[in-house]
């Protein structure tokens, strides 16, 4: 674990040796939903992962592999412009690596994003999910070793993984709940329990019958690691999921699938998060 400090610090100094502001908010952008970037013009710095000193690298298709920094609504913002997944062989504390680099940052919340299979039968594609809680269905845990006291306490609560107070604001920008909220038009959020699984493998009929039961709402294979860590890092957590495809029986997912489903989205889900951004404290 001390060398993890040590190659974060590493890290943390070559990217705030790029930056022109110290950022305060972090945005993780998942599986064809690296179009918010685009959002970023004031101050606008860009990192390819290849530069960063021990960074991993993205390999799976819709993960462009680089932060973007600068401003949105004069807020300072570090985007990650694609992720790392247990499943293209990484360790857990390589995955939330960048996680930690930001706290170093001085980094206090982060706004998670995925694309997700639907269980709910409820949601359709293209519907976009507040994450309420978590399911870690693979029984791993980035916190996993020698705990780093730097980094946090060796038992943190997951109580309240995801801010109840940024799942409020969410939810208010949404459906323009109060009155300084008017945008023109609604955008449907639904909310509810996201499944973390290792993958790559998509699931069975049987596993995704067995996550019903045990009350998922959306299944992926990214999120709650990063969410593990920044919470016990203290950062303020607020999820969301695309819902890329929905589990029925006979239809086989396929990436491509997700993919399409969340360019058809992008530009909802980008609506969605420039009313956070503008709006969050």
């Amino acid at each position: 674990m001390q060398n993890i400090l040590i190659n974060a610090t590493d890290a943390a100094s070559y990217i705030s040796s790029k930056l022109k502001n110290e950022p305060k908010l972090a945005i993780i952008l998942g599986s064809g939903l690296g179009g918010l970037a685009d959002e970023v013009i004031t101050d606008r710095v860009e990192i390819p992962y290849s530069e960063i000193p021990h960074f991993p690298v993205s390999t799976v298709k819709g993960h462009s592999g680089k932060l973007i920094a600068g401003k949105i609504y004069d807020k300072d913002i570090i985007i990650m412009q694609g992720r790392f997944h247990y499943y293209e062989g990484y360790e857990l504390s390589e995955v939330t690596f960048p996680i930690r680099v930001f706290a170093l940052l001085g980094v206090r919340g982060i706004i998670v994003t995925n694309s997700a299979g639907g269980i709910n039968r409820k949601f359709d594609p293209g519907d976009l999910m507040l994450i309420t809680d978590h399911i870690n269905i693979s029984s791993i845990s980035p916190l996993r070793g020698e705990n780093e006291e730097t980094f946090g306490e060796r038992f943190p609560s997951m109580t309240e993984a995801y801010s109840l107070r940024l799942r409020k604001l969410a939810l208010d920008v949404a459906f323009m709940k109060e009155k300084e909220y008017s945008y023109g038009e609604k955008i449907e959020l639904k909310e509810g329990v996201y499944a973390f699984m290792r993958g790559p493998q998509y699931e069975t009929p049987a596993e995704i019958r067995m996550l019903d039961i045990i009350g998922a709402d959306a299944v992926g294979m990214s999120t709650v690691p990063e969410v593990i860590v920044a919470n016990q890092m203290g950062m303020e957590v607020l999820g969301i999921s695309c819902i890329t495809n929905v589990h029925k029986p006979g239809e086989k997912p396929t990436h491509e699938e997700v993919i399409e489903n969340a360019d058809k989205s992008a530009e909802k889900f980008r609506k969605l998060i420039m009313r956070i951004l503008k709006n969050i404290t």
